[in-house]
C-alpha cells in the first residue's frame, strides 16, 4: 500500500477573526489540507511559524502593527515560505499585491467585499494552496534582466507579417515571469495578447505597472479593440479573451462565458481562437502555472502550423501548465525563462517569411465580420 500523503499545513494570517474562521472553514473542506493555526498580525504569525512549521501561509496585506508586505519581505529573508496573499484588491490594494508578488508571494486572491462571503473563494483558494505547497521558491533570479527600462534584445528590425501575433499564457508565478519576458523584448513587435489567471481590478494594475517598464504600450484589453503592433493587451480579470476577425481587422473579443479549467480568463480560449484566426502566424508561449490550461490551445496552434514555446521545469514556480503541453507533444521548444524572449524573436523571424498566398487560413478566421457578444 502507498503511504497516505501528509496534509498541507496552512497558517492563516488576517486581522479579522471572521475572515480567519471563514478561510479555515473553506480549507477544512479538503482532506489534503490542515489549518494548523491562525494569527491576527505578523508578530503573532512569527511565533506561530516557528512553533508550527506550516507548509503554506495565507496573508492579508492590511493589518495593524505591521503590514503584510513588510512582513513578507522579512519572511523571505529569514524563513522562505510559500505565501498566498488573500487581500482586498482595490486599486491601491492591487498595487500592494503586485509589490507582494515582486517580493516573493506565490499567488494573489481578491478578498470578497463581505467577510461572510469568503466561502465563495473555496474553488479558487484550495487549488492555489495546493499549488503553493509544491512551488519552487527561487532565492535569486537566473539569467539577464532588463535594466532601466531598456530591453536586452535589439529592436525588431525585420519585416513583419500583418497576421503575426504573440500569445502568452500563465498562472501561478506568472505575473513575475511575464514581466521578465516583456521587459527583455524590444519595440517594433507584432501585437501581444496575454492571459494571466488573475482577479478583477488586479489585471488593470498589472497592465499599468508593466507599461511603465516596457518599451511598448501595455494595457488592459477592451472589448472590440483592434490589434496593433507595439501593443500588449492583458485579459481583464473575470473575462475570457479571444481573437476574432471583425470589420476586416483582428480584434479582441471579451466574454463572461462559463469558466474553463475553473478559471476566467482561460488560456485555452485565447490560443484556440488564434489557431482559427491567424493559424501559422501565431507564436504561443506557456509559462509557469498550475493545472493544464493552455495545452489544448497549443494543440490547435500546432495543427494550424503555428509555433509553441514552453517554460522549462527548473525556472517555473509551478510546472503544471507547461508540463501538460509538453506531455501532449505539442511544444516546439522548451526554454528556461530568461531565454524565452530570444525564442520568441527567432520564431517571429522564421514565420514572417511565409507569404500570404502560400496557404489559406481556416475558414472560420475569415467568416463573420461582426462580433455578436459583449462583455
Amino acid at each position: 500500500m502507498k503511504p497516505i500523503p501528509k496534509p498541507i499545513r496552512v497558517l492563516i494570517v488576517d486581522d479579522s477573526a471572521v475572515v480567519r474562521k471563514a478561510l479555515a472553514d473553506a480549507l477544512a473542506q479538503d482532506p489534503e489540507i490542515e489549518v494548523v493555526g491562525t494569527a491576527s498580525d505578523p508578530y503573532v504569525a512569527r511565533e506561530k511559524i516557528l512553533e508550527l512549521r506550516p507548509d503554506v501561509l495565507t496573508l492579508d496585506l492590511e493589518m495593524p502593527r505591521m503590514d503584510g508586505l513588510t512582513f513578507l519581505r522579512i519572511l523571505r529573508q529569514h524563513y522562505p515560505l510559500p505565501v498566498v496573499v488573500v487581500s482586498s484588491l482595490t486599486p491601491s490594494g492591487s498595487q500592494a499585491a503586485l509589490a507582494a508578488l515582486e517580493a516573493g508571494a506565490v499567488d494573489v486572491l481578491g478578498k470578497p467585499t463581505s467577510a461572510w462571503s469568503i466561502g465563495n473563494l473555496t474553488p479558487q483558494l484550495i487549488p492555489r494552496i495546493k499549488a503553493a505547497a509544491t512551488a519552487r521558491m527561487p532565492t535569486h533570479r537566473k539569467g539577464p534582466q532588463a535594466q532601466g527600462g531598456q530591453p536586452l534584445l535589439k529592436s525588431a528590425n525585420f519585416s513583419r507579417h500583418p497576421w503575426q501575433v504573440i500569445l502568452i499564457g500563465a498562472s501561478t508565478g506568472g505575473t513575475e515571469a511575464i514581466r521578465e519576458v516583456l521587459t527583455c523584448l524590444p519595440s517594433g513587435l507584432p501585437p501581444i495578447l496575454i492571459v494571466q489567471h488573475i482577479p478583477p481590478v488586479f489585471s488593470k494594475a498589472f497592465a499599468d505597472r508593466l507599461g511603465q517598464s516596457c518599451t511598448f504600450q501595455v494595457r488592459e484589453a477592451s472589448h472590440g479593440e483592434p490589434l496593433q503592433p507595439n501593443l500588449a493587451l492583458i485579459a481583464p480579470g473575470d473575462y475570457h479573451m479571444r481573437l476574432v476577425w471583425a470589420g476586416g481587422q483582428l480584434r479582441v473579443h471579451l466574454s463572461q462565458d462559463p469558466p474553463l479549467h475553473h478559471t476566467r480568463p482561460a488560456v485555452d480560449h485565447l490560443f484556440q481562437s488564434a489557431a482559427t484566426t491567424v493559424g501559422r502566424y501565431a507564436v504561443a508561449v506557456l509559462l509557469t502555472g498550475m493545472g493544464n490550461d493552455g495545452a489544448e490551445g497549443m494543440r490547435a496552434i500546432k495543427r494550424a502550423g503555428g509555433y509553441n514555446i514552453a517554460q522549462d521545469e527548473q525556472t517555473c514556480v509551478v510546472f503544471g501548465m507547461p508540463r501538460a503541453a509538453i506531455a501532449a507533444g505539442v511544444v516546439d521548444q522548451i526554454l528556461p525563462l530568461h531565454q524565452i524572449p530570444e525564442g520568441i524573436m527567432r520564431a517571429l523571424s522564421q514565420n514572417r517569411s511565409i507569404a500570404p498566398n502560400s496557404g489559406s487560413l481556416p475558414a472560420a478566421s475569415m467568416g463573420s465580420s461582426k462580433t455578436n457578444a459583449n462583455p
